[in-house]
């Protein structure tokens, strides 16, 4: 048996174990399985590795994406080793254990064939990052290599990042591009929405939700109702998913 799975808390739904299991039986991979690993505290993923000797793959979700990296023995130089976040870990025979980034593949691959549709070219555009989590790491490493200059919103303000209540016509004149990389807005809490003057919003606006369960989260909705362009998470998902399994399988 070749067992996968996914690492984070709380597991309160799983995008990845239905994928992955659908997968196994409809692409016929035999011996194969993923599972839910709940772990409040990281510093328990060293007894979790090793009470399953068949585990060899891991996909890693909120709120561990930085926190697992202690205790892995490598970090892929191509993803996690520049992103400084881990959201995909292979498992070799031998036990060692190597961090990669797929979230970076998986927004890059997404936003790219999004501006294409769009007939809009990357470069031009300036973008706003709401969130200073893992997910924001991969995400402006790939703004930075399409050359999408950014800034960090944070609920509170720093050296690196805006505060939300400091968004201004001004800023928002200057970038159109807004992404949530925040768990907000996520089932079941399907109410809540980041912080943004929304009402400052127009058709010139492009607002991508890493968030993917709802297809639709408020931010999403309403930066449609003030006529923004609007992106979910799911094609994202998607991509870096099938990475992970190009990793694991290799």
């Amino acid at each position: 048996m070749r067992r996968y799975g996914l690492i984070g808390y709380p597991l309160t739904h799983s995008f990845s174990q239905k994928y992955f299991t659908e997968k196994f039986a409809k692409e016929g991979i035999p011996d194969s399985r993923y599972d839910l690993f709940e772990l409040p505290d990281p510093t328990a993923f060293p007894e979790l590795i090793a009470s399953i000797p068949d585990l060899v793959g891991l996909n890693v979700t909120i709120p561990h994406k930085q926190a697992v990296i202690p205790f892995l023995d490598e970090l892929d130089p191509a993803s996690a080793g520049r992103i400084g976040a881990v959201n995909t870990i292979r498992i070799l025979p031998n036990g060692r254990k190597i961090g990669y980034n797929t979230d970076y593949y998986g927004f890059r691959l997404s936003l790219e064939d999004w501006l294409k549709s769009l007939e809009i070219i990357p470069d031009i555009l300036q973008a706003l990052v709401l969130g200073n989590g893992g997910a924001a790491k991969a995400v402006t490493t790939a703004l930075t290599d399409l050359q999408i200059r950014y800034r960090l919103i944070s609920r509170q303000q720093t050296a690196e990042a805006l505060a939300y209540d400091a968004i201004s016509p001004e800023i928002l004149e200057e970038y159109r591009l807004i992404i949530n990389t925040s768990p907000v807005g996520t089932y079941p809490n399907t109410e809540a929405s980041p912080a943004i003057p929304y009402g400052m919003l127009t058709h010139r606006h492009l607002l991508y939700d890493l968030v993917y369960n709802p297809a639709e989260t408020r931010f999403l909705q309403l930066g449609r109702e003030h006529g923004a362009t609007t992106h979910n998470g799911l094609p994202m998902l998607h991509l870096q998913a099938e990475k992970a399994w190009e990793i694991w399988n290799r």
